[in-house]
């Protein structure tokens, strides 16, 4: 089984929740991967749960070794083995010192609660529509398409052109035509829906405020169990401390037209060039929001913290951090209706399925943290 968003995570447990309460456990071993999924959440938590064998598989090849040493293993082949499980970094005799070098369960986190809150620009929300590619083009992580999306790679027996070769010859010179043929035949209708809201937290509540300052909605987010115990909610100051933070909120879109080119293509069976534009047009949605993540920095204040290479950027080298739903620290698709609510982001085009997707597919949506300790992490 794999799985992009936490969410995925959650129906893996119940299928094999459901295996075991089937008696199918022994018959049948499992490999889970995905971007949602950590070894150690597999072969600690699952791997608990799941009365057969569970291995976690970080990519396809991972994958085709442990299918082979299971069917090894099946066949009674002399010296198969499947590979050790990931050890808990501390022992369970250590279980009362790990216990009370953490914070206790239920409070707050080590996150700092005295840095200082930027003042917003404006309260409320803004709508940004026709930004021209140039703008939010540098943006784009090449790596990301190029490996990700493109598939660029040297051939695995080293001989032939290296990668940086490969991205010379082939990748650059088709993003360049790419990216004329998006802007002669106007394919791309960037636009932005963004906005500032007073907030204070509580426990692993976030509460967004109204004007007067009584609670306007609320996101609830998952505490990490073990480690720091973070939660998304502890990067905003807490009710009692009579203060009021501010949160981003921002939903952008590259438009429907590039979906369409792209399914024109898939039904014209050019397989190459529907590949190539719909991973180029998921890179560019990502580069819009990174560039308006940017823009966000600098209305708060604090650009001057970010560094001087794009790289170091792409590497999540600035201050403060975006989180997309549906991923480890706000897995909650759910929460969408909420930041659609609040944004109103149909007056960009953009719309939530029943199933809570962005429609066009090109658009991403996140909630923007200025504080200075929040970064990517699991809830789990």
């Amino acid at each position: 089984m794999s799985g992009l968003l936490v969410k995925s995570t959650v129906i893996m447990k119940e299928n094999l929740e459901e295996l075991n309460q089937r008696e199918l456990a022994a018959k049948y071993p499992v490999i889970l991967g995905g971007a949602a999924l950590t070894r150690a959440y597999v072969e600690q938590d699952l791997y608990e749960i799941y009365q057969g064998e569970v291995r976690y598989a970080r990519d396809a090849f991972e994958g085709l070794r442990l299918m082979d040493a299971l069917v090894s293993v099946k066949r009674g082949v002399p010296g198969a083995v499947l590979p050790e499980l990931k050890q808990r970094r501390v022992p369970k005799q250590d279980t009362a010192a790990l216990q009370v070098a953490e914070p206790e369960p239920g409070g707050r986190s080590d996150v700092a609660t005295d840095n200082p809150v930027p003042t917003p620009p404006f309260w409320g929300t803004r709508v940004v529509k026709g930004i021209p590619l140039k703008d939010y083009a540098s943006w784009l992580d090449e790596g990301a398409l190029f490996k990700g999306q493109w598939g660029l790679k040297q051939n695995r027996t080293g001989d032939g052109p290296t990668y940086e070769e490969l991205v010379e010859t082939e990748g650059r010179p088709r993003l360049r035509g790419w990216l004329d043929k998006l802007h002669t035949e106007n394919l791309l209708e960037a636009a932005v829906v963004h906005g500032y809201f007073p907030c204070v937290s509580k426990g692993d509540d976030l509460i967004i405020l109204d004007e007067a300052g009584n609670e306007r909605t609320r996101f609830t987010f998952p505490r990490q169990r073990r480690g720091r115990r973070l939660c998304l909610a502890d990067f905003f100051r807490p009710e009692e401390s009579g203060e009021t933070d501010v949160v981003g909120l921002q939903v952008v879109t590259v438009g429907s037209k590039i979906g369409e080119a792209t399914a024109k293509l898939f039904e014209s069976d050019s397989y190459r060039d529907y590949l190539e534009l719909h991973g180029l047009s998921v890179q560019l949605a990502e580069a819009l929001a990174e560039y308006w993540h940017a823009r966000v920095r600098a209305e708060l204040g604090f650009a001057g913290e970010d560094p001087a290479h794009v790289q170091d950027m792409f590497d999540l080298k600035y201050r403060g951090a975006r989180f997309s739903l549906g991923y480890g620290a706000c897995p909650d698709l759910e929460d969408r209706a909420k930041i659609a609510e609040l944004l109103g982001p149909e007056r960009i085009g953009v719309h939530l399925s029943e199933e809570f997707q962005l429609h066009p597919e090109q658009s991403t949506d996140a909630i923007v943290i200025h504080h200075p300790e929040a970064k990517y992490f699991n809830a789990r």
